[in-house]
């Protein structure tokens, strides 16, 4: 299966991150999503996965949870949008992570990429960054992986200045 993952688009979906997407099975959104108009835009194209996230009002809220957690091909995965990273986590994240033990923690909320596999937990960590236009990033980035047989792999990123066109 290929996954798409993104974050923090605040109401922006750029053309450029759905064709990057294009082939993807699924298309997972790390929170800030800013309008329902984004995943009606994405659920055109693909399945959509999806959390809120700290800026993300009522509608969007009863749409989605603050925390997805969900098999995909044999790998456990946990969603959220304000998580940490390895060595940093959020205090209420962390005892999800403890008590579920997933293969793959995907969230957004920092604008910053980073992918990181956590020694002492035994999970991939990817933060896709932020796809939308508004914050302090000056890139906008995606993610795209495959997932196998429980074997994540082949991970690629989108990334583009933002105030370009």
């Amino acid at each position: 299966m290929k996954v798409g993952l993104l974050s923090d688009t605040h109401g922006w979906l750029d053309e450029r991150v759905v064709k990057f997407f294009n082939g993807c099975t699924e298309v997972w959104h790390c929170g800030d999503v800013g309008t329902v108009s984004v995943i009606e835009e994405l659920q055109k194209h693909f399945c959509v996965r999806a959390v809120y996230g700290n800026i993300d009002g009522g509608e969007i809220r009863l749409m989605l949870r603050g925390v997805e957690i969900f098999e995909c091909e044999s790998v456990k995965v946990v969603m959220t949008h304000i998580g940490g990273y390895p060595g940093h986590y959020e205090s209420g994240i962390r005892n999800i992570l403890l008590k579920e033990h997933p293969r793959l923690f995907v969230c957004g909320h920092s604008h910053i990429l980073k992918v990181m596999y956590d020694k002492s937990l035994d999970f991939l960590h990817i933060n896709p960054g932020a796809s939308g236009k508004f914050g302090f990033h000056k890139v906008c980035t995606a993610v795209r992986f495959m997932i196998e047989a429980g074997e994540i792999k082949n991970l690629e990123v989108l990334e583009f200045d933002k105030y370009s066109k």
